[in-house]
């Protein structure tokens, strides 16, 4: 049987799908020519009306209307199923990732450098303490300013204090540890809301390697207290940068089959920096002294720099400055030239033809552009209140409150291997599990955590904690002593399934979503905007962690960030979109129309 005539003025279906076979298996150099030509429209859907003879459209019906007024319909879909799920499929398929990986690899060596950044004055401070000349000699007030030991905070529990509250700080200490670093972090998110769009993502993370190298020179080098200072403000400078530029990079250049992994490299990157960190400070303590540990941190910022000259820029970005060519190239590259790159490309220039170049005062009370930017800037901030930041650098006195007993160098490693398997957790899981159900499992983990730390903090005084364990330690046959002794274990436990919740989900899924959910045409100043947001609720947050311990003692805090963690998981429930397995473009049309259809 021949298959039926199709009506004159319309295309069958299967021609469409033909279009689109023949565009799958069009040859590169054919690619290349008919990049410019508009891809086939997808099948008129069937409930539309045809225009009449005189020119004029029926009256729709109302089913019909529903996605103009964006009340979507579980009949109506965006994109055909059958033809453009398939071709998806089989082009993620038929990627090459190699210099995919490459590229991110170069990217991410500038959270590396950040990670080590970090945690540099960990082995330094106790060596500047006991320093000959008076002008690097650091007292305690001076420490705080410059950084924190081992990692986590100045000891103030030290000796001759063991009678007085390890939460307390003395007197002289009016900051919060790692004041100067987390201003410059701040000080370069806010630059990054104007260089991601005038430099370009690359060029912007190129660009931190400068002080990034001048501020590890300076503490190479120093010869004074203000040169260490100026050191650590212009190496947390370049980490504000590349927390801003390295997550939009790594979005825009991947694919929706490993754009979940690679998101979380960075996190992944930098507590692997903070390690190398702790090894180089303990095990070659006496091949490498603080001087040569900051010429150390010099050697991933030259590597980032040199591989970076050879990779390419955001194609993204490139079209959204009208290079059309240079964007093709970079795709290509990206990609592989015997892959449909020039379907993937044609899609991102469609999005970037509806979009202008720069966004303006007046486009942020639309919905499509607040909405994310919201989203975004919100996860921010709930991801600081949830107390990450406060049990990481208040650590070693928290366990010391609890009767933990840790040796700082265990609690630093300990916390950072931790972090580092989650994370790892993550990065395998984020693309198969989704982004969503993970915020749910890592907020419900932390809301847990918390609350059993407050709880425990409250039922059980410290005084009894210390009597527990110096009876332990002082006959341990005992049985019943023996069966106490378990009970401190509770804060131990507790923290470290705080951070390893929200090491694999609150940690690294907050900056892949920023990078994923922000319009293209504020993808540079919002993610600038969420990381300033980010150091300085950070900031204030541990400035106020200790009047509150003094004040209302510590389990407030606790059950607070508990309160926060419960939040967390009806806003995730609420607001967060799910995209994974979903392209730049399909999230943009979500937020641009509001159909659902476009995540499905």
């Amino acid at each position: 049987m021949h298959p039926a005539p199709t009506p004159p003025g319309h295309q069958h279906p299967m021609q469409d799908h033909d279009l689109a076979q023949g565009t799958a298996t069009m040859g590169p150099d054919t690619r290349h020519k008919a990049h410019a030509k508009k891809l086939p429209l997808p099948p008129r859907p069937q409930n539309l009306p045809r225009a009449s003879g005189t020119g004029r459209a029926t009256a729709m019906e109302p089913s019909a209307r529903e996605p103009l007024v964006r009340k979507p319909s579980s009949s109506y879909r965006t994109f055909p199923e059958g033809v453009s799920k398939r071709l998806d499929k089989e082009y993620l398929r038929s990627l090459h990732n190699k210099r995919l990986y490459l590229a991110v690899f170069a990217a991410v060596l500038g959270n590396f450098s950040f990670g080590f950044a970090l945690v540099y004055t960990s082995p330094v401070i106790p060596a500047l303490e006991a320093h000959p000349n008076p002008a690097l000699r650091l007292d305690r007030h001076k420490a705080s300013w410059f950084g924190v030991r081992s990692g986590l905070v100045p000891a103030w529990g030290g000796a001759g204090r063991d009678n007085e509250d390890p939460l307390k700080p003395p007197l002289s200490l009016s900051v919060s540890p790692q004041s100067v670093f987390t201003l410059g972090a701040a000080a370069g998110g806010l630059s990054a809301m104007l260089l991601n769009d005038r430099l370009g993502r690359k060029l912007s993370i190129m660009f931190s390697a400068v002080p990034s190298a001048v501020g590890y020179a300076l503490l190479a080098g120093a010869q004074g207290i203000e040169m260490l200072l100026l050191g650590r403000v212009l190496t947390g400078y370049a980490g504000g940068v590349t927390s801003a530029s390295i997550p939009v990079y790594i979005s825009e250049i991947s694919h929706p089959g490993v754009r979940g992994m690679l998101g979380a490299c960075p996190q992944i990157m930098a507590v692997l920096g903070s390690l190398i960190l702790y090894a180089l400070g303990k095990y070659l303590r006496l091949l490498l002294d603080w001087r040569w540990l900051a010429v150390a941190g010099e050697v991933p910022v030259l590597a980032m720099i040199l591989l970076l000259c050879f990779m390419p820029n955001s194609p993204r970005f490139l079209l959204s400055r009208g290079k059309e060519d240079e964007a093709l190239q970079s795709l290509c590259w990206l990609r592989g030239k015997d892959t449909d790159y020039a379907r993937e490309y044609e899609q991102i220039k469609d999005s970037v033809r509806k979009q202008s170049r720069r966004v303006s005062c007046a486009e942020i009370k639309d919905p499509f552009i607040y909405k994310p930017i919201l989203i975004a800037v919100v996860m921010r901030f709930l991801q600081q209140l949830s107390g990450v930041t406060c049990v990481l650098v208040y650590l070693q006195p928290i366990f010391k409150k609890t009767a933990v007993i840790l040796k700082p160098e265990y609690d630093a490693a300990l916390v950072g291997l931790v972090r580092l398997f989650s994370v790892a957790i993550a990065a395998v899981s984020m693309d198969k599990a989704g982004r969503k159900i993970l915020l749910f499992v890592s907020a419900g983990v932390m809301l847990a955590s918390n609350l059993t730390m407050g709880l425990y903090i409250h039922f059980v005084p410290s005084s009894q904690n210390g009597t527990i364990t110096n009876r332990t330690l002082a006959s341990s046959a005992s049985p019943p002593v023996e069966s106490i002794n378990y009970i401190t274990l509770i804060p131990l436990l507790a923290t470290m399934f705080f951070i390893m919740g929200y090491a694999m989900g609150w940690g690294p899924i907050t900056w892949l979503l920023m990078s994923e959910i922000l319009p293209l045409k504020a993808r540079g100043v919002a993610s600038g905007l969420c990381v300033v947001v980010s150091w300085l609720t950070a900031f204030t947050l541990t400035q106020f962690f200790l009047r509150v311990v003094e004040a209302f003692g510590l389990e407030v805090p606790f059950l607070f960030f508990a309160v926060i963690c419960a939040g967390n998981v009806l806003f995730t429930g609420c607001c967060v979109p799910e995209t994974k397995g979903r392209s730049l473009e399909q999230i943009e049309a979500f937020f641009r129309t509001g159909r659902r259809s476009f995540m499905r």
